[in-house]
């Protein structure tokens, strides 16, 4: 089941994102600061924008991923955007088995209900696997750009989806 967070989910998810750092940037993102991501305080982030825009969790029994998205002009500047995938998480142990595919076709879905055109989302550029993904899912490598972690710069690469249909 595809349903919007609640306040309550979001320790879930908080720990759903760290074990997905830990985990997908290792190698990539300097262990130092991997192993200390501080979960109070990215539970804090996530308490200011779990009722922004959209923010969806997958679950069955328990919470397995989740999404966070932007539509409302909050998207990448410098990219013909109107809207922006901003983070997409399953367990860890749970890779694979097509549960972050129906989850980003929901968001999909969702913009194209609201009207939107093009998407954009960004991934570290050392991210292999994820990269991998976005081009399965139909993205076209669009640019980069530094993000710093910690005390590091790294890249991230941005990939566009046409979401909407070109001739409304």
């Amino acid at each position: 089941m595809i349903r919007k967070v609640l306040e309550s989910d979001l320790s879930t998810v908080v720990d759903i994102q760290i074990a997905g750092w830990q985990t997908a940037y290792r190698g990539i993102i300097d262990d130092e600061f991997l192993d200390n991501l501080d979960k109070e305080k990215i539970l804090e982030r996530r308490k200011k924008d779990f009722d922004k825009c959209g923010f969806l969790v997958i679950e069955e029994d328990d919470i397995l991923g989740f999404c966070r998205y932007v539509y409302d002009g909050d998207c990448s500047p410098n990219y013909d955007a109107d809207c922006e995938i901003m983070a997409l998480y399953m367990r860890p142990d749970l890779k694979g088995r097509g549960l972050g595919s129906k989850l980003f076709k929901h968001v999909i879905d969702e913009f194209k209900s609201l009207g939107k055109k093009k998407m954009i989302l960004w991934c570290l550029k050392d991210n292999m696997p994820s990269r991998g993904f976005y081009l399965k899912m139909g993205g076209e490598l669009i640019g980069e750009k530094p993000i710093t972690f910690g005390d590091k710069e790294y890249m991230e690469v941005g990939y566009v989806f046409n979401v909407g249909d070109e001739d409304e």
